[in-house]
């Protein structure tokens, strides 16, 4: 078998196998694998368009067009249907070419964790975690995100911890009235779930709404005399009104709900910005980048409103759409919003008058979030070059790995590796290692053989080849180096990527089969990127060091309770969290917990009370 495009036979048949209907087309590779997920309302002439002699695809997509083996398709009914589906399986499948916008962990989102019995609000800038979870963003202003949620937490009591500070009693929040006790239960699940309904409309542009929905109750309150229930709500609403007029955009027709997107671009970044206007004013900003090369502007920006509207309520869809340029699919995308929202959605690119100049705005934000993306780019590129020019490297180095060994005495030691791509942090190939080399133990500490463990687990030769790094650094000096290179030298690597080492007294660069450092101004900045890589790895070894050491000390207590192994003492974790708590718990809690009997319930009591009788 061959690729599609060598197949002129095989090509034609598989297209006239297509039908002219609305539907999904997949295109798989060469183990079957799939490449590329994709939806139109005309699947035979979509699906003819990759392969057209003379047709201008992105460079991704015509990479992806020679891969192609095999074309399947699902025929639905309507094209919105088929949107639907072709989100489902994207989702499903995470095909490598559908990838369009970055998930730089750049622009912080709101979570509400509605998995949860009772939920929890917090900020974060990864999107992982239980599927019912909801997420609102990504947001551009990280500060005006900060002081929205920390007013919505004085407008209504929430859960404050992850965790209960005591087993038995609230905390000082619910003293406070910040928290309406959670912890104990003080609170119905359902009680509490109506207040972070209500938090949830701040952050899905619906502030107007909920104050409507305030004042009515205010006003049943006061009504029934129940004055100091009105008076509560009073000050929600006058919070939430502070909330609503420190927007300063607003539009002459304020019984519209719309939302503005824009772009702007250069030959490797594309920078999005969505401007949420809800009752005539701007109640947020978000931002997305994308690759240049993923698609043309406007089917980027097709792409953009589809995968952002498919994470969003039905409420939170807005009336009216206006777009930078006019949409490919733009009739498809109303209607299918239009469905989802059970109301009539208009899709615009305005080109006079306020509306023009409101979408002005939103090109220029997108334009300074470029200048912004360019200049750290190009930070980093210098900082690359630099350190391809005092390595004399042939190119620069793209991917880089850092190695650093943490432990006290021989205890609990841990090695740490972290991985910098063009220069940035990439969190999700950072690794952990425990040490297992028999000659480390506590009080006898061997720096050169855990690194070399490390080095020689990473490259294993049983492992996967196809990732290695440009550059690996190791956190030390000559000694932790030539353990390394020994390691390198039995797998026959020593060509396959550059190796050194960074010293942290003097920062010194020693190189393999070198006796002295490299000498390099402390500012050059090729050396600073090495610090950062290095100072990184320091901390990721530390911080599972710390992690370590401390469920070791947790448990060697209660590894002195006869009877108590590690499964029960697990159990008990679990449910009192720490061994702090646990001396603190009475001995009729400590036997209701599950796998404790009265008898080892009574040894673990007796054992933290010597007194008891």
């Amino acid at each position: 078998m061959t690729p599609l495009v060598q197949n002129k036979d095989k090509l034609n048949e598989r297209l006239q196998e297509i039908p002219p209907e609305p539907g999904v087309y997949f295109m798989r590779g060469k183990d079957d694998q799939i490449l590329y997920i994709g939806k139109s309302k005309n699947l035979r002439n979509r699906v003819r368009s990759y392969f057209r002699p003379g047709q201008e695809l992105s460079p991704r997509i015509a990479m992806m067009v020679q891969l192609v083996w095999e074309i399947e398709f699902i025929v639905t009914d309507t094209e919105a249907e088929a949107l639907a589906l072709e989100d489902n399986l994207i989702k499903q499948y995470q095909p490598y070419y559908n990838v369009l916008l970055k998930d730089d962990k750049k622009y912080p989102y709101v979570c509400i964790t509605w998995s949860e019995e009772y939920p929890r609000i917090f900020i974060t800038r990864r999107k992982t975690g239980n599927p019912r979870d909801r997420y609102y963003g990504p947001y551009v202003d990280s500060f005006a995100l900060k002081r929205t949620l920390w007013l919505v937490k004085r407008i209504f009591p929430l859960r404050q911890r992850p965790q209960p500070l005591f087993k038995d009693r609230p905390c000082l929040n619910y003293d406070l009235g910040l928290c309406p006790g959670v912890c104990q239960r003080l609170i119905t699940p359902e009680e509490y779930r109506k207040t972070m309904h209500k938090v949830a409309m701040v952050f899905q542009g619906r502030i107007k709404e909920l104050v409507e929905n305030l004042t009515e109750r205010m006003e049943q309150y006061a009504e029934n005399l129940e004055f100091e229930q009105a008076a509560r709500i009073r000050d929600q609403i006058n919070i939430l009104k502070t909330l609503h007029t420190d927007q300063k955009v607003t539009l002459p027709d304020d019984t519209i709900s719309r939302d503005a997107i824009a772009l702007a671009q250069d030959e490797h970044h594309t920078c999005i910005q969505l401007f949420q206007i809800r009752a005539g004013r701007l109640v947020g900003r978000l931002g997305f980048v994308a690759d240049s090369q993923s698609a043309d502007p406007a089917m980027i920006l097709q792409r953009t409103l589809e995968a952002h509207y498919q994470n969003c309520e039905p409420q939170e869809i807005p009336t009216e759409i206006h777009t930078q340029l006019e949409l490919p699919e733009g009739e498809l995308l109303a209607a299918w919003l239009s469905e989802r929202k059970q109301k009539k959605v208009y899709l615009y690119t305005p080109q006079r008058q306020q509306k023009a100049e409101l979408m002005e705005m939103v090109e220029r934000n997108a334009q300074y979030e470029l200048a912004r993306i360019q200049k750290q780019s190009d930070r980093n590129l210098a900082s690359l070059e630099g350190l391809a020019e005092i390595l004399n490297l042939e190119d620069i180095p793209h991917r880089i790995e850092g190695y650093d060994i943490s432990h006290i005495q021989g205890t609990d030691v841990v090695a740490s590796q972290v991985v910098f791509i063009d220069g940035l942090p990439a969190k999700q190939f950072y690794r952990h290692y425990k040490i297992r080399h028999p000659a480390v133990q506590p009080g006898h500490s061997d720096d050169f053989a855990s690194m070399a463990e490390v080095i020689g687990r990473r490259f294993h030769p049983s492992k996967p080849q196809d990732d290695y790094p440009d550059l690996v650094m190791i956190d030390g000096g000559k000694g932790q180096l030539a353990a390394v290179m020994s390691v390198l030298r039995k797998y026959n690597l020593t060509d396959a990527f550059m190796v050194i080492s960074l010293a942290k007294k003097r920062e010194e660069i020693f190189l393999p089969g070198e006796s002295q450092p490299l000498v390099i101004d402390r500012e050059h900045p090729g050396l600073q990127l090495l610090r950062r890589v290095r100072d990184e790895a320091h901390r990721f070894a530390v911080s599972f060091h710390r992690q370590k050491r401390s469920q070791r000390m947790q448990q060697s207590i209660l590894d002195q309770i006869p009877g108590l192994g590690q499964q029960r003492q697990k159990l008990l974790l679990d449910k009192f969290h720490s061994v702090e708590y646990l001396r603190q718990a009475s001995l009729e809690q400590i036997a209701t917990t599950p796998g404790i009997g009265e008898k080892l319930a009574y040894k673990i009591y007796s054992f933290f009370h010597p007194d008891y009788s």
